[in-house]
């Protein structure tokens, strides 16, 4: 009969991490052996033994806190953002050196968000103009959504790959911000409203028809399938992946 595995959650008492950690003590095959918040030693992922580290905390500790955990030898579970080309680049870098280790970084873990990504990217070459709205509770700290930036490189890729021209758009004068961020070409525009948790939809045109992909988070255990597919799937991925499609059969 097998050990259980061992999980850590960093980050574990704000609202993601509480939803993580009711999750892992309530699965049958995980062990929670540490729940730690801002300013706890992450040392105690040594002492406890940690297999797993489900990483939910800020953009500025993330980093650190990753490292350590691979620079030990333990795989990393990531739903944080803030990280860029150059931060991965170093994390790659480091995982060469543990080559053993399996790194998950993870925009959103809803399964469902997954799925409309992969879909707006399969529908996006088909279509003349491609717009992103993402919608979040007003305490989210980063505009667009990691979910949404993400959304938008993989529909600018597969637009760029089947030669899709831009889309028509003959704005000449606005106002700062009024056709959103671009995201590789793709315009992402963001709301903060009370009441909210974290939406998406993808607008995708051409002359007569309009197509919507909208996918609803309404509160955070949403993201816990996700979070345990990633964690019961990580150390049989070395390396990094980017997104939790790269654990998913999504090529259909």
């Amino acid at each position: 009969m097998s050990e259980n595995v061992r999980v850590a959650v960093l980050g574990a008492h704000g609202r993601m991490g509480r939803a993580a950690v009711a999750a892992v003590s309530e699965a049958q095959d995980l062990d929670l052996v540490a729940a730690l918040g801002r300013g706890d030693d992450l040392q105690t992922l040594v002492l406890t033994g940690a297999q797993i580290v489900i990483d939910l905390t800020v953009p500025e500790s993330t980093e650190a806190n990753v490292r350590f955990a691979v620079a030990h030898d333990i795989h990393a579970v990531v739903g944080t953002t803030g990280w860029t080309a150059e931060k991965l680049d170093a994390l790659g870098a480091l995982l060469a050196e543990h080559p053993q280790v399996g790194v998950l970084i993870a925009p959103n873990f809803a399964l469902g968000s997954v799925l409309a990504t992969a879909f707006a990217a399969k529908a996006a070459k088909y279509f003349d103009s491609v717009e992103i709205i993402e919608l979040h509770h007003p305490k989210k700290v980063d505009a667009p959504s990691g979910t949404a930036l993400r959304t938008a490189q993989l529909v600018a890729a597969a637009r760029n790959e089947a030669g899709i021209p831009d889309a028509p758009d003959a704005t000449e004068k606005q106002l700062d911000g009024a056709r959103g961020a671009s995201v590789d070409g793709i315009p992402v525009h963001s709301v903060r409203l009370a009441g909210l948790v974290a939406h998406q939809e993808v607008l995708l045109g051409s002359f007569g028809e309009q197509l919507t992909i909208r996918h609803d988070s309404f509160n955070q255990e949403s993201f816990m399938p996700g979070v345990l597919i990633g964690v019961r799937t990580v150390a049989s991925h070395p390396g990094l992946t980017v997104g939790l499609d790269g654990y998913l059969d999504l090529e259909a």
